[in-house]
């Protein structure tokens, strides 16, 4: 039986949206944790300290956060899961 091999650069989603930190940033990493490095993750959360709180978790952390956005009240991070 083949198995398909997850593609690395598929983007999984996290909803945190209602959460206030630290949460949102604990799920977050919680779920890169399991997540094969190159893998990239799609935060939403509503959380106005999330603006501050994932950019500082990725330079501490070594992921890459590769876009950040807001719409409407919701704040989105696209993360790429560090190598090793």
């Amino acid at each position: 039986m083949d198995e398909k091999q997850p593609d690395s650069s598929a983007a999984d989603i996290l909803d945190v949206r209602g959460l206030i930190c630290p949460l949102p940033v604990l799920k977050a990493r919680k779920v890169l944790s399991g997540l094969a490095p190159g893998t990239l993750l799609t935060v939403e959360a509503t959380d106005p300290a999330s603006v501050i709180d994932f950019p500082h978790f990725c330079s501490e952390t070594g992921h890459a956060l590769v876009a950040q956005s807001e719409t409407e009240g919701v704040y989105r991070f696209t993360i790429r899961r560090k190598a090793g």
